[in-house]
């Protein structure tokens, strides 16, 4: 990703994910880099950050969206992002019984 705004590193908690932008008279695909992180010192919220290869998309400029979340967020979207992953698994194994 050139031109990239968030920095990618070993640290980094997603990179290279399959992303999707979408708009009212667009929708194209490109990788991206999902990342969560908090300050060092004094943290007082968690921020999630996305940004997708803008190489990859003409209707859009380079950007990267941010949220933060409070504690109880952070953890309201893991259980949402885990019991989830775990429909989607079970759907892929063919365990009806847990859609």
């Amino acid at each position: 990703m050139s031109d990239r705004l968030l920095r990618v590193n070993a640290y980094t908690t997603l990179d290279l994910v399959d992303g999707r932008a979408r708009g009212h008279e667009f929708e194209a695909d490109a990788p991206g880099v999902v990342n969560v992180t908090a300050p060092r010192e004094d943290p007082e919220q968690v921020t999630l950050e996305v940004e997708l290869d803008n190489t990859a998309i003409d209707d859009l400029p380079a950007h990267a969206d941010e949220i933060d979340l409070s504690p109880a967020q952070a953890r309201t979207l893991a259980e949402a992002l885990e019991s989830t992953a775990d429909r989607v698994e079970a759907a892929q194994n063919g365990d009806d019984d847990s859609l």
